[in-house]
This record gives structure tokens, C-alpha cells and sequence, in this order.
């Protein structure tokens, strides 16, 4: 997925399948136990954080609904140009 077309943190979503919907709070996540990179990072909504067990490691295309876009300015803008950035030079290297 190009990194441009992420969510903004603070967006939240409804997962295919899912019964609750999370608000996302960072984004291009690793999950520290499997070295899974995902797309994004949420807890449920409106809950927000309630411990470890409720974080949720999920990619864009798990997504069925957006039901708020979180804020999109300037400094997003500039963060997702860095990101798109490290991504490129990191795909040129392994190649």
C-alpha cells in the first residue's frame, strides 16, 4: 500500500467482520512478538485505551467502513512525504 493513502491517526473504522469499531492511534506498526508489520494500530471505540489486550494490529484492505477521518493537515502532509521516503530507499536497497 502506498503510505499516502494511510487513514490519519484519530480516524475510526469498522473492520470487515467486526462488531466494534477502532479509532486508530499510529500507523505503519510492528507487532513486537511476530515482526509483522501492519498498516495501522487501534483501540476500540469509545473505550480507547483499556490495556495491551485491547490493541489491534490491522492492514487498510481489513477495513470495511471509515466512520470518522481523523485530521489531515500540513504536518500529516510532511510526516507521510518522510515515510513515503524511508519506504522507497528501503525497497531500493533490497533490491
Amino acid at each position: 500500500m502506498d503510505v499516502k493513502n494511510l487513514l490519519p491517526i484519530g480516524s475510526v473504522v469498522l473492520l470487515k467482520e467486526g462488531k466494534k469499531r477502532l479509532m486508530i492511534y499510529g500507523v505503519k506498526q510492528t507487532d513486537q512478538t511476530t515482526n509483522k508489520e501492519y498498516d495501522y494500530i487501534g483501540v476500540l471505540y469509545p473505550e480507547g485505551n483499556i490495556g495491551s489486550v485491547g490493541h489491534f494490529f490491522f492492514n487498510h484492505s481489513d477495513i470495511e467502513v471509515i466512520s470518522y477521518l481523523g485530521l489531515n493537515d500540513m504536518e500529516r502532509q510532511k510526516f507521510l512525504e518522510k515515510l513515503s521516503a524511508f519506504y522507497t530507499k528501503q525497497t531500493q536497497e533490497n533490491v
